[in-house]
């Protein structure tokens, strides 16, 4: 089992615009494509109140790849990503990080 950890580090004032968009489209697009989240985050303490953080889980980086990619070339997936960045964009950049468990992991 892998886990990807992905953090959003949104553009200043913008962070609702990326919650909403994963809210209302984006996690009902995982679902569609079997991408499986294991939770959402943002920061209360931390570095950044501008950021959110959340892990996918794979069975595998060939999984991983292929639903993904399925994802991304979606055409809901375009249309919401296009619409929510009408007036520029929401995300600035994005930092990604595949994980492996451990053997004392209470997730394996």
């Amino acid at each position: 089992m892998l886990y990807e950890l992905r953090i959003y580090h949104c553009v200043p004032g913008k962070l609702p615009n990326v919650l909403t968009r994963f809210e209302t489209a984006t996690v009902k697009l995982f679902e569609k494509h079997g991408i499986e989240p294991v939770g959402f985050w943002t920061v209360v303490i931390g570095e950044s109140n501008a950021d959110l953080y959340y892990i996918l889980k794979w069975d595998s980086l060939d999984e991983r790849q292929s639903k993904f990619a399925a994802f991304q070339a979606d055409p809901e997936w375009i249309a919401v990503r296009n619409k929510s960045e009408e007036g520029g964009p929401i995300v600035a950049s994005i930092n990604n990080t595949i994980l492996t468990p451990t053997k004392f992991s209470s997730l394996k």
